[in-house]
């Protein structure tokens, strides 16, 4: 199996990861089809839920969700993944990869779909940490005041 990076996308605040797991770690990962979804601790965001998008083969051949199977089809194709047509109407034939993730894919692109669930906390631990951190502000002023006569 190739070396194999997996980008996992925050939609919420537009951030990206990249994580390159170990070959017995992306083992889990062989067979998964693209819009399925997942534990996260495959990519180490435990308690998360993460969706395949798609990816790319060893020679950069994407990965298309309508060519079922893991091998290299060539389709004709109007637009979509694989091929940006120039004029109105075009229509080629094009090599993609299916559905499939297999060992010669490289690369896979995945989103988070489900976080994890915060422990609401009570009100006097929110007083607190908010008292606290008003402390930590004001320290600062306090120390300059002395210093300086």
């Amino acid at each position: 199996m190739a070396k194999l990076k997996i980008i996992v996308s925050d939609p919420e605040t537009g951030t990206s990861k990249v994580v390159e797991p170990e070959e017995t770690r992306a083992a889990p990962l062989i067979g998964r089809r693209i819009g399925e979804v997942i534990d996260g601790s495959v990519v180490d965001l435990q308690g998360h839920k993460v969706q395949i998008m798609g990816g790319s083969d060893k020679d950069g051949f994407p990965m298309r969700r309508d060519v079922h199977g893991g091998v290299r089809r060539r389709v004709i194709l109007s637009g979509g993944v694989g091929f940006n047509p120039q004029n109105e109407g075009e229509r080629r034939r094009k090599t993609v990869r299916g559905n499939v993730i297999t060992d010669e894919i490289v690369q896979l692109n995945m989103k988070i779909v489900e976080k994890p669930k915060q422990p609401k906390e009570s009100k006097k631990t929110k007083e607190k940490r908010e008292k606290e951190k008003l402390e930590k502000e004001t320290e600062p002023e306090a120390q300059t005041a002395i210093s300086s006569t």
